[in-house]
């Protein structure tokens, strides 16, 4: 097992791309804080996981809330004793084209894509430093390399990911803390119901291997980053996008 007895702390960890990895890191060893905003899915992602064999706790917090995450943080460091892993997950969408976007779309999605990262990311960061490890994943997206029509707001939040882990990776990389990002592509998680069956397929189309990719796959990428298999990757940028690109 790749993460064995590696604490790990799971953002957004209710669905989707963030189940999909708190769910591969208990296969694999790790011990597993399952963080999400809704208490119900906390519950029933911290089951999944101990049915899969691993170790899961669960913590009900709001990422733009300092104070609750550093509730979180100070329960995972009395409980374990150390913080091995974050993987900033959690994120939002509140699409619309920049000349309708209203200024509560734009704080809404900054507020939790962006500014949430940071304060999980500080919050750790001081752990990861007196240990001499630790490793810090931050969720992108290929939108955050390239853009996309009608997301101003989510575009700007993971360009700011990217930025937050280039910057990183250099101030903490010299203490041990590896710090890297995953861009997915178009994955087949709860973000895509509202988008219509035509422009799915359509999205479909643009990738060479000709489907959406499946929350496993991001998952996958997150806990090689994780483990020590990745141990000279810092301050990366992993398009996992099925070549959407190209």
């Amino acid at each position: 097992m790749r993460l064995k007895d590696k604490v790990a702390v799971i953002t957004g960890a209710g669905q989707g791309i963030g189940l999909a990895t708190a769910r591969k890191f208990a296969r694999e060893g790790a011990i597993v804080q399952v963080c999400d905003l809704r208490a119900d899915a906390v519950e029933a992602a911290v089951a999944q996981c101990r049915e899969d064999g691993g170790q899961a706790f669960g913590h009900r917090v709001d990422v733009t809330r300092r104070e609750e995450v550093d509730a979180v943080v100070a329960a995972v460091l009395k409980a374990h004793g150390r913080i091995d892993v974050l993987v900033n997950n959690a994120g939002i969408t509140k699409d619309a084209r920049l000349q309708k976007m209203s200024l509560q779309q734009f704080d809404a999605v900054i507020d939790v894509n962006l500014r949430g990262v940071f304060h999980c990311a500080q919050a750790v960061a001081d752990t990861m430093v007196a240990q001499g490890s630790g490793v810090i994943l931050n969720a992108s997206s290929v939108v955050g390399i390239y853009g996309n029509f009608g997301q101003t707001n989510y575009a700007a939040s993971k360009f700011g990911v990217i930025g937050f882990t280039k910057t990183w990776s250099r101030e903490l990389g010299p203490k041990g803390v590896r710090v890297n990002a995953v861009a997915p592509g178009f994955v087949e998680t709860p973000i895509l119901t509202t988008i219509p069956d035509k422009v799915l397929q359509h999205m479909r189309e643009q990738v060479p291997l000709r489907r959406l990719g499946r929350p496993e796959e991001i998952a996958n990428v997150y806990a090689f980053l994780a483990s020590d298999e990745a141990s000279y990757i810092n301050g990366a940028v992993i398009e996992v996008s099925g070549g959407m690109t190209v």
